[in-house]
């Protein structure tokens, strides 16, 4: 069982935004964080369970990935997001990581837990801490179709 822990974060949403991942197998334990000048919450917590997924080289693990998240759970758990996609992500937002999330969902045998967030659960904590940290990096990557998208609803 690999073991995926996430969590975004933003100062201001949108805003500087940051994720941070553990990944847990065994004796193996990895950190991943990254952060961007502009974006959101949702995108962060989104992306975070992207590049855990991302992580995994082998196909077809068990996969547990814990999250805060019920924007991402409910999403997956309840099937929203293949209801999404046949409709073509029509009206909804985040279309593209929802899109890199499916690409690598199914190569992975994957279930969702809910970790309630600031609440003692230690790597929960600890993907919070680095969140937040990538959401003060310099310099920060950039979340392009999200400033994209940000800027074309400007003109309209």
């Amino acid at each position: 069982m690999i073991e995926i822990y996430t969590d975004g974060a933003c100062s201001g949403n949108p805003g500087p935004g940051g994720y941070s991942v553990i990944l847990k197998s065994g004796d193996h334990y990895k950190e991943i964080t990254e952060g961007y000048r502009l974006t959101t919450n949702n995108r962060m917590e989104l992306m975070a369970v992207c590049r855990g997924l991302e992580a995994i080289k082998a196909l077809n693990q068990e996969v547990m990935v814990y999250s805060d998240s019920k924007y991402v759970i409910d999403s997956v758990e309840k099937k929203w997001v293949f209801g999404w996609v046949k409709k073509g992500f029509e009206g909804k937002k985040n279309k593209d990581l929802w899109l890199r999330f499916l690409a690598v969902y199914k190569n992975q045998n994957v279930k969702f837990t809910w970790v309630k967030g600031h609440n003692g659960h230690i790597e929960n904590e600890r993907c919070d801490e680095l969140a937040v940290l990538a959401c003060k990096i310099t310099p920060p990557a950039v979340d392009v179709v999200f400033e994209n998208e940000k800027n074309k609803s400007k003109l309209y």
